[in-house]
């Protein structure tokens, strides 16, 4: 049996960070903020805000770089990601699945498509969803470095103990795999507008309207500009203290 101390452990070593919101707020702009080299796989093609960026590699499928994932065949596009990528793991520091929301509806249009009317899914699609999504999600997320994740949102009703119900914000993937998705999570954190002054923020800290969690530091909400920059508050809320003193 193998022990490590809590004292050698670190917060920040290969961390999984889930950010969900609207489409449009920049889930993917966030990613020219995490640190070191980024390898992106972008599940809906939302890439191009990327460009010129020197530290991100986007995986791409076709020789002009245009498109990075094959939406007309999900399953088999993310089976060659999963089989292809370790190869190339030790030259980056960070990954990126974005966004799982899209590969989902993805891969429900492609077993619609094979279905008996061509259209519609059929009801083993619905079974069959939440144990191949988790095994997509521990085979990513057993992945030696650090993982950031996107989804859209989507609004869930919960019941509070003392019997009342709340409509909470969530990240939009299936109600079956959610709750693994976000527990095997380090930070999941929803982007929001501030409809006075424009500027985007995330909040950190769940309640009864939003799911969100940290574990990583003790910040409740951050400017989107400083999701990965862990501790830093704690820091400064440390030195600052000390000068008071």
């Amino acid at each position: 049996m193998k022990i490590t101390k809590a004292t050698d452990l670190s917060r920040t070593d290969n961390w999984r960070i889930l950010l969900y919101g609207k489409p449009g707020l920049g889930k993917t702009s966030a990613i020219k903020g995490l640190p070191g080299k980024t390898l992106v796989l972008s599940l809906d093609n939302s890439h191009k805000v990327l460009a010129g960026i020197t530290n991100i590699d986007v995986r791409t499928i076709d020789e002009e770089g245009k498109i990075s994932f094959d939406k007309e065949n999900p399953d088999k596009d993310i089976k060659t990601f999963i089989r292809e990528v370790d190869g190339v793991l030790d030259q980056y520091d960070n990954l990126v699945i974005d966004n799982f929301t899209s590969f989902q509806s993805d891969w429900f249009v492609e077993r619609g498509k094979n279905s008996k009317n061509g259209i519609s899914n059929e009801i083993q699609d619905w079974g069959q969803w939440p144990n191949y999504f988790l095994r997509i999600l521990t085979t990513l997320f057993n992945k030696p470095l650090n993982v950031y994740v996107t989804a859209w949102e989507d609004t869930r009703e919960i019941s509070a103990e003392d019997g009342r119900v709340f409509t909470q914000f969530v990240p939009n993937i299936r109600k079956q795999v959610v709750n693994e998705l976000t527990g095997w999570t380090d930070v999941v954190g929803r982007i929001i507008v501030n409809p006075k002054t424009g500027n985007r923020g995330v909040i950190l800290e769940g309640d009864n309207s939003v799911y969100a969690k940290n574990r990583l530091d003790d910040r409740k909400a951050c400017k989107i500009e400083d999701l990965f920059k862990f501790g830093q508050q704690s820091k400064q809320e440390n030195t600052e203290n000390g000068e008071q003193k």
